[in-house]
């Protein structure tokens, strides 16, 4: 008999790792369930539960984060799409090269790894690359659950490779605490080919409310900010400021370069209004130096959200991206490391104390914010 946790339908569990206390109440455990119904349909999930915050990946999705819960609070966004979705349904090679939308709904996918920007289209206008690659869609051949001390660890091996094409891997390691109010994400991108091969990554994560609201507002230590199209040249003045769900809302995004500290490590934080609740984005700018803010604060039943978006390039088209230098290569069995880092803020004074690193970091250089596009860093023919 199925299971039914809200609309999510689940199959039987099967419990991986797990331990209780001395009265018996579970301290932890991970837990892989199958899903049932609808998109869904053939999806697995893994249940971490550190004992105060779960989170479900997905290794169909390309170990993707689904969603959290933390203290009651859900932590993600409310998507159109009724996910997750399996990857057989969604359209990668669709015409319009946009059919990666059609499965996007979780709180952390990937974007890569050949390409991870908008669509491509060569001279006769067939697809060449689509919407923000293939590894969100690609499934996990081998995933692997740990414990040692009081840290819980996943890890998922997946492939992006096709004969006479690249052969490339990405081992995702995804880590928490027990009672940690973190996710900690630690990613290995190799390249198994014998001969050299290129890739592009970005880590699109996404939230709603209850962190994004009228008056939310996200603070970065700003080094260098475009607006990547007209659209957002518009808003550039309150970038960083919220407004309400709005119908129809247009979707503004600016490019940042990020100032760090001394070893280059940075971050990013979005708050609530009431200053009580926010998230934390922590990542290396040797590692991912590229930085996206995505504004969609479209209607409720249309997906309110925001991006907060690391990654090696910009989401441009990947030609132009390649001709800035933004893509990596890789010689036959080198591996690239990245680690980005969520932690989560309930109470005024974690926020508080969040927000004073970054305007540490920020004493280091004064934000220069072009007010239009730039050269080298927007391509006018993105769509």
């Amino acid at each position: 008999m199925a299971i039914v946790v809200g609309d999510v339908q689940q199959d039987t569990a099967t419990l991986i790792l797990s331990d209780s206390d001395a009265q018996g109440n579970s301290t932890f455990s991970v837990t892989q369930r199958g899903l049932l119904g609808g998109l869904r349909s053939g999806m697995k999930i893994i249940e971490v539960d550190n004992g105060r915050m779960k989170f479900w990946l997905l290794p169909e999705r390309g170990m993707g984060i689904w969603k959290a819960w933390l203290d009651g609070i859900e932590i993600g966004w409310q998507s159109p799409v009724r996910g997750p979705v399996h990857p057989q349904f969604v359209p990668l090679q669709e015409e319009s090269g946009t059919g990666w939308l059609a499965g996007f709904d979780e709180l952390l996918c990937r974007c890569g790894l050949e390409s991870n920007g908008a669509a491509e289209f060569d001279a006769g206008d067939k697809l060449k690359y689509p919407l923000h690659g293939k590894i969100a869609n690609l499934p996990a051949h081998r995933v692997e659950a740990s414990v040692a001390n009081d840290a819980l660890q996943v890890s998922g091996w997946v492939e992006e490779a096709r004969f006479k094409g690249q052969r490339l891997q990405l081992l995702s390691a995804v880590s928490t605490r027990l009672n940690s109010t973190e996710i900690i994400l630690h990613d290995t991108v190799s390249n198994l080919s014998g001969t050299p091969g290129e890739f592009q990554l970005l880590y699109h994560i996404n939230f709603g409310a209850p962190f994004l609201g009228a008056g939310a507002q996200v603070f970065a230590p700003v080094k260098t900010l475009v607006p990547r199209t007209p659209r957002a040249e518009e808003g550039v003045a309150n970038w960083d400021k919220f407004s309400a769900p709005e119908s129809g809302f247009e979707e503004q995004v600016y490019f940042m370069a990020l100032l760090g500290d001394a070893a280059g490590h940075t971050q990013v934080l979005l708050k609530n209004a009431a200053g009580n609740l926010a998230v934390s984005v922590h990542f290396n700018l040797e590692q991912l130096p590229c930085f996206t803010l995505w504004k969609n604060s479209a209607s409720l039943l249309d997906g309110y959200v925001t991006g907060l978006e690391p990654g090696t390039n910009f989401p441009n088209p990947r030609s132009y991206e390649q001709a800035q230098g933004r893509v990596i290569t890789l010689q036959p069995g080198e591996s690239r490391q990245f680690i980005v880092r969520l932690a989560f803020h309930t109470d005024t004074a974690s926020v508080a104390a969040a927000q004073q690193k970054i305007k540490q970091l920020q004493t280091t250089g004064v934000p220069l914010i072009h007010a239009s596009m730039q050269a080298d860093w927007t391509c006018e023919a993105i769509v």
